[in-house]
């Protein structure tokens, strides 16, 4: 049964994005465009083959799988309030948390690198938990809508961020002073071998996330008290399992999820922090991410992956004349037949009976 229900995931995501990539090619053959340039973009990202000019630059590789990792941590995070009942929309603000917590103990406790750099990652987690907890508290004690908590608090962790990074020493409008090296993830190594990309250590941070995902949703008693939980609270309480508390723990483990993916942003991409005026949505493209993914551990890498091809690929279309309009157009369409999972199924049920019978007739 398990496994039918992951092919079942598995087929819909992919009927999704094929879906989606038909209609946009659909759209820019009305449009005048040529589709084989959006194709030429997401190959060259992915692979770093240019087809155009037959070169190979790995520094597109890099710069992909860098863009992934925050995407992937934010899937995990709606991911992981998926599976419990909840609606996490408030990963962006745990996010912005998250990287806050980081530039702030990156810039000011230097100590050294075996200390600096699990300190400021292990406070974007506790700062992301935090953050998660507030509306995991507030739904469980007084049965606030922990959307409704979440998009205020996304506001509140934005402009709070903005204030707190600009009293920061060396800090002005725009940015922080640059974090101290050894609290930073970047790796010599890696953007040497990527023709100087900005890929760095978090990917380990990545792959770690994913396997405690797995482990704690699919493998533990808490974990499936969690999901018990997801499924049908009241049940569950008859059951004897304690409701509200597993509300607030599932809204802090996805919380600090989400506080992971701001240290990748923070002590990896950029290596300072940044007075944002705007959110940047690697939050909110968590949700697109984890629908896609189906909200396992796996799925959420698959699409996260896929993501971020699209998300780094805009410039290079730009530069094709392929405008950014149509990554847009791809994304929306990807959930948008995601969301249509019930007619998928019945069109894949209707498929395969439709072959059976064929088959039963000769």
């Amino acid at each position: 049964m398990k496994k039918t229900l992951k092919n079942s995931h598995l087929m819909i995501s992919l009927v999704a994005v094929l879906a989606s990539f038909l209609v946009a090619i659909l759209v820019m053959l009305l449009t005048g465009l040529n589709p084989s340039r959006f194709f030429v973009a997401l190959i060259r990202t992915f692979s770093g083959y240019d087809i155009l000019r037959g070169n190979f630059n790995p520094r597109y590789i890099g710069e992909f799988v860098q863009v992934s990792l925050p995407l992937i941590l934010s899937g995990l995070s709606v991911g992981f309030a998926f599976r419990t009942g909840l609606f996490n929309i408030g990963a962006e603000g745990q996010l912005i948390m998250g990287s806050l917590g980081a530039v702030c103990v990156g810039i000011l406790f230097p100590m050294p690198i075996y200390l600096h750099l699990p300190l400021a990652i292990l406070t974007a987690a506790l700062l992301g938990a935090l953050w998660g907890a507030v509306p995991g508290f507030l739904k469980a004690k007084f049965g606030v809508h922990e959307v409704v908590i979440t998009i205020m608090m996304n506001y509140i962790a934005l402009y709070l961020s903005a204030y707190v990074i600009k009293l920061l020493p060396g800090s002005d409008n725009q940015k922080s002073a640059d974090i101290v090296a050894s609290a930073l993830l970047r790796s010599d190594f890696l953007r040497s071998i990527t023709a100087n990309s900005r890929l760095h250590w978090g990917f380990i941070i990545v792959i770690a996330a994913i396997l405690i995902y797995r482990f704690i949703i699919d493998k533990t008693v808490f974990g499936y008290e969690l999901r018990a939980v997801g499924f049908n609270p009241f049940a569950a309480e008859y059951a004897g399992i304690r409701v509200n508390s597993r509300i607030i723990s599932s809204m802090i483990i996805a919380g600090a999820f989400a506080g992971l993916a701001g240290a990748m942003l923070s002590l990896g991409t950029f290596d300072y922090g940044r007075v944002l005026s705007h959110f940047e949505n690697y939050g909110f493209d968590g949700i697109s991410v984890a629908l896609l993914g189906g909200n396992t551990g796996l799925g959420i890498l698959l699409s996260g992956l896929l993501f971020g091809i699209l998300k780094s690929s805009q410039t290079m279309m730009q530069s094709l004349g392929i405008p950014l309009e149509i990554v847009n157009i791809v994304s929306g369409l990807i959930i948008l037949f995601v969301a249509m999972q019930y007619g998928i199924q019945a069109l894949l049920k209707r498929f395969t009976k439709g072959k059976e019978e064929e088959d039963g007739s000769v």
